[in-house]
């Protein structure tokens, strides 16, 4: 990005994005939402169109785009279907990162590669029944038996991608006694013998992602699937989150712009009162104030992926870009429906879902809240 323009290259893969959005996603959104299953012929297309190794190095067989790029991708699988927004999201944000950036050479070979070139799908296990927000509540655990190797036991919740993923990130505690900086990483495989994954948690909004409990009973890990070093498991955690939360920050934007995009052509059609509804003043305005926070809220995910990009501390500006973005997408999905009046409340109309699908992202990856103790931190309150 170059004074607050996309570069002709990003330009380009923007439209793409979206030229994939309008014919791929869009389609299917509202049965997979009706249904509340993820289209697998979906996710081999966006394999096969590389949207899951995006900001990832061709090294490894990614398409060697930066994080602003990424985020381009993200808001505009997500202005048609939130779902797709946190299906990507969770692999390239979650996922992939904890490997990428803690991994040994081997790990990155033989786990990375595949993630990012097509072949598999990622997800990431930290959250527990009573570790949510205090992720360092984590009770999961990792015991090591006589070679060296690592025996898993616990639950995690609301696993994204794990109905289908292939690589499981699973954070678990290797020294109950150290609380949080007794936790590891460890790098699973679906078919590992122990590992369960219930059926689908049934959920308001982003219906069709797949959002499972998963059960560790006994699981043996290699030692050689430890990330990291013992007791980095914590940092791990965090420093993918706070990569994740400019995902977030422009799944919101998408959404909140899809809802934008869906009512401005209902209302050039709406008449009440003898005129189309897009003549009256109340609706000019109202559709001016969504659109000029959108623009705020895209420019401040802009902003957290720019300084990403260039090895910034972006931590903060992620918190802030995913605080705003939310709170945005919440306020704009409302809105879109009240304009919409009774059609908006409507199945038969997209602003409908688009409102469901907003709630989560004020909770996930990081709630409001906890997005507000960072920024403050950052600031020495």
């Amino acid at each position: 990005m170059e004074g607050f323009k996309l570069t002709k290259t990003q330009l380009l893969q923007q439209e793409l994005f979206r030229k994939f959005a309008e014919n791929e996603i869009k389609p299917i959104a509202k049965e997979m939402d009706e249904k509340e299953e993820y289209s697998m012929e979906l996710v081999q297309k966006l394999q096969k169109c590389h949207m899951f190794g995006i900001p990832y190095s061709k090294e490894y067989g990614g398409a060697g785009a930066d994080v602003l790029t990424y985020t381009l991708a993200m808001e505009e699988v997500s202005k048609v279907d939130a779902s797709t927004g946190i299906t990507l999201s969770v692999h390239t944000s979650l996922c992939c990162p904890c490997i990428n950036e803690f991994g040994t050479e081997e790990q990155k070979q033989r786990f990375l590669r595949p993630l990012v070139d097509g072949t598999k799908v990622g997800c990431f296990g930290l959250t527990e029944a009573n570790a949510g927000t205090d992720a360092a509540g984590v009770q999961t655990t990792a015991d090591k038996d006589e070679n060296g190797d690592y025996i898993i036991n616990g639950q995690k919740m609301f696993t994204t991608n794990s109905g289908f993923a292939d690589t499981f990130i699973v954070f678990a505690l290797t020294d109950k006694s150290l609380g949080p900086k007794g936790m590891s990483a460890f790098i699973l495989d679906r078919e590992m013998e122990g590992l369960s994954v219930s059926e689908n948690i049934e959920r308001m909004g982003i219906r069709a992602a797949s959002n499972c409990a998963v059960t560790y009973e006994n699981v043996r890990v290699p030692k050689d699937r430890l990330l990291g070093k013992e007791g980095q498991g914590y940092k791990i955690a965090m420093t993918a989150l706070g990569g994740g939360r400019i995902g977030i920050g422009a799944q919101s934007v998408g959404i909140a712009q899809g809802a934008i995009n869906e009512v401005l052509k209902y209302v050039k059609e709406r008449k009440q009162f003898g005129k189309t509804i897009n003549k009256f003043q109340n609706t000019q305005f109202k559709l001016a104030e969504m659109q000029t926070k959108v623009d705020a809220a895209r420019l401040m995910v802009w902003r957290a992926a720019t300084a990403k990009d260039n090895h910034e501390n972006y931590a903060p500006l992620a918190a802030m870009c995913k605080l705003f973005a939310s709170e945005v997408a919440n306020e704009v999905t409302r809105g879109c429906v009240q304009l919409m009046g009774g059609y908006g409340y409507c199945r038969e109309y997209p602003v409908e879902r688009a409102m469901r699908d907003a709630k989560i992202t004020e909770i996930y990856e990081g709630t409001s809240e906890a997005m507000k103790m960072i920024i403050s931190g950052s600031m020495k309150v």
